[in-house]
């Protein structure tokens, strides 16, 4: 037997027309041996299928679909395809469904003229009046009526399908309706045809065409509305060349990006676009890695730097390794985070689908109860009780409740993913508007987790210049991120072919947790902290004040000796990130609590939090301390974000109600959080507090008017306004407004472009 792990595939699935059809599907597939979880989304009409079962058979998925009346087609693994044929498939049934609309209208139009003009006062010929010529009236409109009905036999097919499997949806209600109409109106033919003139003005066949024509109208604008919501993926897809060039065999040649193959060599000129993820092997240069991180500046390149798919190459030709490829890339990452987050829902959107699942039927009951009454209440008048009966089930429909949460979170997350904020899931953003404590890890969160060289103090008669040289002499070929904070800051300081760059220490010792010893023209040479200077027998009282000062403020002191004497000391510190203190002074406006959480000991945790303004913070904490003090936050009622970017924040950032992850972070804390901050900058979580709260105001404003427009609509299609001496609504009206309601909740989503973060 396979062992159990959490596998995961996507379905395309068509035929879905309202929140009924995804609630249908959800609980068809849910139900099945071994799901673990099924979520559909209505607007992109992917289904989603987790299962605990590496051998879980996928068939029994479209088995299942299909059973239920609809067509899954598995997602196609490349992301660029998959998305062409999305795309593809969108283009073909948006062109199909404008010829529909333009037909229906051409036959829908003059019937409406028809059967409306004698009493707007319109001219209409004698030969087709409905008192001269009854059968040639009722007759036309049927002509007409027919192929408008052709035109909209998708609403049938389904409709009646799902009907006679005791799960109506909304094509259900439109075919019970309009079906319900024509045949009345056939009946009022043949009753013409006997004799009963009267019933050339009660034949109804002008509601069945424009109500088809109306919804067909509808559907074709919601369409063009959907495919807006996803255009933040093709941004993302366009940032990466469609081909690259990769030396094989001493040739360069040209191919498609998604024929790279790990180990590749990938040439990329000035001016190109690094199509995969690799290692430099030749060339230096600058990379423009703003679209990935967020930071202006170009970042200088040489052999054995690591190179980002989608950034731009300014200068310098370089060849590279392909180190990730295909899905693998930090390009196809990103978008999958967003087609997943697209895809989620939000747990607001649970409301909307439960109402769903027993709305149809329930709307089938009120029409058939409200026709019943109407019909006897007006002394067995069947056109005015079939009225009542076709507006409210064309009414009803709840093509705007299926849409109001999907649509706003597409644009949600695609506005997110433009700000360099990858949301996760619909859940993460909709927590995050509740968030009310801030935990911040230090290093690499609030500073830039890089060391740099702050302070250089030199005993007489030794320079700053000779100290450097010495410290970057025994720390030459050392990675520790002291050791290059202090061959960084010499390179920048002494030039290549200066005196002080060619001293040489031999004898090398490192000593784990106090610093380096070694030899320089035999004379023993350390450089390391106050605990290595005792060893090595080493009086620093000359140094004791400047350096206690200087940890003081957060500084890290090391001290160099040679031939036991200390001859100078060099500071070394963690820079606060420039936006760091204005982020959390904002943070405090908005009455967010913050606090801080780092391993470093206690005067260097409190000089930092003194800086940027921090008041609570806890210092010396390991991995499991950070997830335990998040822990006990909740536990006092809070809801917290963590943000973080090490594999020791992993922890916390789980146990946090929103993980944050700074994007330049290890991949486990991107893993472990709900939300990824692309720019490494802190003023993004506001902007992720900010994009939270305007999507959810979206969504709510979305159900709002759903409901609403349901909650007011019914009734008045149901004759309450009429029972008191008010109007009666028309079907056509019904349709019309039915329609609108789902295109003014899409455009409501799209809103959210616009909006300022």
């Amino acid at each position: 037997m396979e062992e159990d792990v959490m596998v995961q595939e996507r379905y395309k699935v068509n035929g879905m027309s309202c929140a009924s059809c995804a609630a249908r599907v959800e609980r068809t597939v849910s139900q099945l041996a071994d799901v673990a979880s099924a979520q559909v989304n209505l607007a992109t009409e992917y289904l989603t299928v987790e299962s605990y079962r590496a051998d879980f058979d996928w068939q029994t998925v479209v088995d299942a679909v299909t059973a239920a009346g609809y067509e899954a087609i598995p997602k196609v693994k490349n992301q660029r395809q998959s998305y062409q044929a999305d795309q593809g498939y969108q283009e073909k049934q948006s062109k199909a469904l404008k010829r529909k609309v333009i037909w229906a209208m051409v036959f829908a139009l003059p019937l409406l003229y028809l059967s409306m003009g004698s009493m707007l006062g319109l001219p209409i010929p004698n030969q087709l009046s409905p008192d001269i010529a009854p059968m040639a009236f009722a007759l036309i409109q049927l002509a007409l009526t027919v192929p408008v009905m052709w035109f909209g036999r998708d609403f049938y097919r389904r409709g009646f399908r799902n009907l006679l499997k005791a799960h109506p949806n909304m094509d259900s209600l439109i075919a019970v309706g309009t079906g319900a109409a024509f045949l009345y109106g056939l009946y009022a033919v043949w009753a013409i045809g006997q004799g009963e003139n009267h019933f050339a003005h009660h034949l109804y066949f002008e509601s069945v065409g424009v109500i088809i024509t109306l919804i067909l109208l509808g559907k074709f604008l919601e369409l063009r509305a959907k495919r807006q919501t996803s255009q933040a993926i093709e941004r993302l897809m366009d940032l990466s060349p469609k081909t690259a060039t990769v030396v094989r065999r001493g040739q360069a040649v040209e191919i498609d990006t998604e024929d790279i193959r790990l180990g590749d060599v990938v040439r990329v000129k000035p001016g190109g676009i690094i199509p995969v993820d690799g290692r430099v092997l030749i060339g230096e240069t600058a990379v423009d890695e703003s679209m990935i991180t967020g930071e202006s500046m170009p970042v200088n390149k040489t052999v054995g730097d690591n190179v980002i798919s989608a950034t731009i190459n300014q200068h310098g030709s370089i060849d590279y390794e392909a180190t990730k490829v295909g899905e693998d890339t930090t390009l196809s990452k990103i978008i999958r985070l967003v087609e997943d987050a697209q895809g989620s829902k939000a747990p607001i959107a649970a409301l909307a689908d439960k109402i769903s699942l027993y709305f149809v039927p329930m709307v089938i009951g009120l029409a058939v109860l409200a026709s019943a009454f109407w019909y006897f209440a007006k002394g067995g008048d069947f056109s005015f009780a079939l009225q009542i009966f076709v507006s409210v089930l064309v009414i009803a429909c709840p093509c705007a409740l299926g849409l109001a949460t999907p649509t706003a979170i597409m644009v949600g997350t695609g506005k997110g993913a433009e700000h360099g904020i990858l949301v996760k899931s619909g859940q993460a953003l909709e927590t995050a508007h509740h968030v009310d404590t801030i935990v911040l890890d230090k290093t690499g969160t609030i500073t830039e987790g890089k060391p740099q060289v702050t302070d250089v103090l030199a005993m007489a008669p030794w320079q700053e210049r000779d100290i450097l040289a010495l410290a970057a002499a025994c720390e030459a070929g050392s990675e520790h991120p002291v050791a290059r904070a202090i061959l960084s800051h010499v390179a920048t300081v002494l030039p290549d072919k200066s005196e002080e760059s060619r001293l040489r220490v031999t004898d090398f010792q490192a000593v784990p947790g106090q610093g380096i010893i070694g030899r320089y023209h035999q004379a023993p040479v350390a450089f390391g902290n106050e605990k290595l200077m005792t060893e090595q027998a080493v009086t620093i009282d000359a140094l004791s004040q400047t350096a206690q000062r200087l940890a003081e403020a957060g500084k890290t002191p090391i001290y160099l000796a040679l031939d036991q004497q200390v001859i100078g000391l060099i500071a070394v510190a963690d820079p606060i990130k420039e936006t760091s203190r204005e982020a959390i002074a904002e943070m405090k406006t908005l009455g967010l609590e913050v606090v801080m959480l780092t391993g470093d000991h206690e005067a260097t945790a409190q000089a930092i939090a003194e800086e940027v303004g921090i008041t609570q913070v806890f210092s010396q904490v390991l991995p499991k301390d950070k997830a335990q003090i998040v822990q006990d936050l909740q536990a006092a009622g809070r809801q917290v974000a963590m943000v973080g970017d090490g594999i020791n924040d992993a922890p916390a950032l789980v146990q946090a109600d929103l993980g944050l992850a700074i994007g330049s972070g290890t991949d486990v804390a991107i893993e472990s959080a709900d939300m990824v901050l692309m720019r490494a900058n802190l003023q993004d979580v506001l902007t992720a507090l900010k994009l939270s709260q305007v999507t959810l105001s979206t969504i709510k404003e979305n159900l709002f008017w759903a409901f609403a427009y349901n909650l007011l609509g019914i009734p008045v299609a149901m004759g309450l306004l009429y029972l008191f001496g008010g109007p009666l609504l028309d079907p056509m009206l019904a349709g019309l407004a039915m329609s609108l309601s789902s295109v003014s909740v899409l455009a409501n989503a799209l809103r959210l472009k616009s909006r300022k973060l």
